[in-house]
């Protein structure tokens, strides 16, 4: 039997069975789990260079990053930069191994405190963690930070400091830096044919805030809202955890369709749709789709929510304005994010509020974190007067669409027949369907495996009949990533098909 073992100090040996059809990535990733979870490798303790441990192991490099970054995709080790990879100093408790005689003596009637609220416990339920260090194949709703002009952002933040006065030092506006503001209106004008004051625009920290803040000001327990089905889950999370009861609406080919949302509830209190690329389908809502919607939430006095992420990236045909340029009767709020087209981590987004309502909502955005960071804003404002955001927007918007392009072709020449996918005419992903006795959720567990990361379109149904899909993401991903990655896909397409016969 053929055997690589390698060590940490003098602590902890890592065997790699090449007789084992395990993938020695997974092996890898087994065992500095398990070394985590049961404490021989301690928090904070550094592991080797993944160099090192390939070169000790006898492993490509390629298999060890890929073992890495699952790990730190789960939340067990960190990343510093410069520095290499550490245990994480907190681990998901559920996975942790028992530490103190304290835990194994606890009873029934233990004082363990109060627990959450109801509204908490919908919480419980979510799994959040934060992505790898570096973008693996397919995974989704992330641009390309390969590509982001760092050096010339990391100029802007400097000169940000040097536009700051001493009366700039206190708490600031609320609402948001008001010059970065009057330029969001007049680039949504330009870009959207949205009219609008900068008195409108509010500044949050992305999308998510922004539905958290709509959720707090705009339902009560048990309001019914109109969800896109399937749908975007950050909406749906924000909206049960302000008590709503959601309603399901299906979509076509033309988007949320109202008819089909009058017979399920004919008075929702807020609206959800994603008109400029639904998401996670990718179908745009034509304009008479658009008005009807409009005209039917006008007649009962219902809010509607526009959320139009990555509208900037369009590769064919001409974009549609915006929802809230069609509104007459001031009940449209529209989301704004640049977490797709600049970066996550910068955690910038807003609304766009009609002007009866923005008073309550800077006065509840000032309660949730009193205000965003400065100069973050000073220096996107920056970004855009030097046309720098209008010329990373055209950058990206050719990358992705290369990018793109390069995932039809592999997939078309390595994967064949056995998925169906379309191209994607605007966004960041495209979808590959599945046959309906495949399961979406099996699929994307063995991709794991196999080193890649694709998300099951079935998550975002609330049916109990949701279609069975891969959400791939190309943004983020190098051409020659892509090409690795479907080759992992064709691997996982054949061992699916080993098992059920067809797929």
């Amino acid at each position: 039997m053929k055997r690589s073992v390698t060590s940490i100090g003098s602590l902890i040996a890592f065997i790699i069975d090449r007789d084992d059809k395990t993938p020695v990535y997974k092996q890898l990733y087994y065992q500095i789990h398990a070394a985590i979870l049961d404490g021989r490798l301690e928090a904070g303790s550094r592991l080797p260079a993944s160099r090192i441990l390939a070169q000790e192991l006898g492993l490509s490099r390629n298999s060890v990053v890929t073992a890495l970054d699952h790990l730190h995709a789960e939340g067990y080790v960190i990343s510093r930069t410069g520095d290499g990879t550490y245990v994480a100093d907190s681990l998901p408790e559920e996975h942790l191994a028992p530490r103190s005689g304290l835990l194994h003596i606890m009873t029934d009637d233990a004082i363990l405190g109060p627990g959450p609220s109801e509204r908490g416990r919908l919480f419980t339920e979510l799994s959040v963690t934060a992505g790898p260090a570096l973008p693996i194949p397919f995974v989704a709703d992330l641009p390309a930070f390969d590509a982001f002009p760092l050096p010339l952002w990391k100029r802007f933040m400097v000169q940000s400091w040097q536009e700051v006065r001493p009366t700039m030092l206190g708490y600031a506006d609320p609402a948001g830096f008001r010059p970065l503001r009057k330029i969001i209106a007049s680039h949504l004008g330009a870009s959207r044919l949205l009219r609008c004051q900068s008195s409108e625009v509010v500044m949050t920290s992305g999308s998510q805030q922004s539905l958290d803040l709509i959720s707090r000001v705009l339902l009560d327990q048990g309001d019914p809202v109109w969800i896109e089905e399937p749908g975007y889950i950050g909406a749906r999370c924000a909206f049960l955890a302000a008590g709503a009861r959601l309603i399901p609406v299906p979509v076509d080919e033309a988007g949320l369709n109202v008819e089909a949302g009058r017979a399920l509830e004919p008075h929702p209190r807020l609206i959800f749709i994603s008109p400029s690329r639904q998401y996670p389908l990718g179908m745009t809502m034509p304009m008479a789709r658009r008005q009807a919607l409009l005209d039917y939430a006008e007649r009962i006095g219902a809010w509607v929510i526009e959320d139009d992420y990555d509208c900037e990236f369009r590769y064919r045909g001409s974009p549609l304005p915006a929802v809230r340029s069609l509104d007459r009767s001031q009940r449209v709020i529209y989301l704004g994010t640049f977490s797709k087209s600049l970066l996550p981590s910068f955690r910038l987004g807003y609304l766009v509020l009609p002007e009866t309502i923005q008073p309550v909502f800077t006065k509840a955005k000032a309660i949730i974190d009193r205000h965003p960071p400065l100069l973050e804003q000073i220096a996107l404002g920056s970004f855009f007067k030097t046309g720098q955001f209008a010329a990373h927007i055209r950058r990206m918007r050719q990358l992705y669409h290369e990018r793109q392009d390069v995932l039809l072709d592999e997939l078309h020449q390595v994967v064949g027949s056995a998925l169906t996918f379309t191209a994607a005419d605007t966004g960041m992903h495209l979808i590959a369907f599945l046959p309906d006795n495949v399961s979406d959720l099996a699929f994307c567990d063995l991709a794991r495996e196999y080193g890649i990361s694709l998300r099951p379109l079935s998550i975002y149904y609330l049916s109990d009949r949701p279609k069975q899909g891969l959400i791939m993401g190309f943004a983020a991903i190098p051409v020659a990533r892509i090409r690795w990655g479907v080759k992992q896909l064709r691997k996982v397409v054949d061992q699916m098909l080993s098992q059920k016969g067809t797929i």
